[in-house]
């Protein structure tokens, strides 16, 4: 079993008071320099591990990060919670994750349960929240936020943002330099920046080659994978002569494609299929799924670390996070 070892204990090896023990812990201590060495020796040494239940009493904190993401069932925020929790690892701060399922209703309560719970940092995963409401919570608390086109430098927050129409614009170019130029655009819920920016790449695309936007080649979706089923449904009907499709994001290429399949047309001898978010499983996928790839577990991490750089009053280098297209058997060339 287990001994834990008591504040008491550490004191009497290192020939302190209790109190200086704990005010060292604390960080609220005015000693000498060799008497916090003592203190530490003493701890390594019996390897005292604080209770942190009993100093979140005793200093108002509560050793939490709190988590906003939008659904903690989509594969595409696993790989930033991931990403967190990994950036957490060893701090002894723990994240309290809570979804806001894309509603401004249910991200405001959201945040309130979490500051109820006296988090000590924020990490906003998208969301509906307003720019405002981030802005006066990032005055109040370190706040690092993912998605977000928002400078909140003044507050001494953090965002990271993509550049989504670039990306999207240099897939769909893709698709037009393999002579593809009936291309359906399945995209994703009309209110989210996310899929305006993907929208908006997929027209410069189109603008840049000279080919007409139609309206009636784009469907609306909400990045599930049956509204990718049914947007590809609705796009064949009004469309036969398609030859390829840009899905907002893989979860709803993943449901076009079934579609797809059902209707007996080849992936991608008859209609080539491209995504976005390159999820774990898009290279799996048959065949192998044409995406752009967002570093999230690797952006989940630096927002972990750049609020535990708040919080412990240390630097955090910049990080520069880049959209890659990933190529892969998808997308075929369009015969003449």
């Amino acid at each position: 079993m287990i001994r834990n070892v008591t504040l008491a204990e550490v004191a009497r090896e290192a020939g302190v008071s209790p109190s200086t023990v704990s005010r060292i812990l604390n960080g609220t201590a005015r000693v000498k320099g060799d008497k916090e060495q003592s203190v530490r020796r003493a701890i390594d040494l019996l390897g005292y591990r604080p209770n942190a239940f009993a100093r979140g009493l005793a200093t108002g904190a509560s050793g939490s990060i709190g988590v906003l993401t939008q659904d903690i069932a989509s594969p595409f925020y696993n790989d930033a919670l991931s990403g967190i929790e990994r950036g957490l690892m060893g701090s002894g701060y723990s994240p309290i994750i809570i979804s806001g399922h894309w509603r401004t209703d249910e991200e405001e309560h959201a945040v309130e349960l979490l500051l109820a719970r006296r988090v000590e940092a924020l990490i906003v995963l998208g969301g509906q929240l307003p720019d405002q409401e981030l802005r006066d919570l990032a005055a109040r608390l370190p706040v690092a936020v993912l998605g977000r086109p928002l400078d909140l430098s003044e507050y001494g927050g953090a965002s990271l943002a993509l550049n989504n129409r670039q990306a999207s614009r240099d897939l769909v170019t893709h698709l037009l330099d393999r002579g593809h130029r009936v291309i359906g655009h399945i995209m994703g819920l009309a209110d989210q920046e996310d899929a305006q920016e993907r929208l908006g790449g997929y027209r410069d695309a189109l603008e840049s080659r000279g080919v007409a936007y139609v309206p009636s080649l784009v469907v609306q979706g909400d990045f599930r994978e049956p509204s990718g089923l049914i947007g590809m449904q609705r796009l064949l009907a009004a469309h036969p002569d398609i030859t390829a499709a840009f899905c907002a994001n893989d979860q709803m290429a993943y449901g076009a494609r079934l579609a797809l399949y059902r209707l007996g047309i080849r992936v991608p001898e008859d209609v080539s299929l491209v995504g976005f978010d390159d999820l774990p499983g898009s290279c799996y996928t048959t065949p192998p799924l044409t995406s752009v790839r967002q570093p999230m577990e690797e952006m989940g991490q630096w927002l972990a670390r750049f609020v535990l750089g708040r919080l412990l009053g240390e630097d955090v280098p910049t990080f520069n996070p880049r959209l890659e297209l990933q190529l892969r058997e998808s997308v075929a060339s369009r015969r003449p």
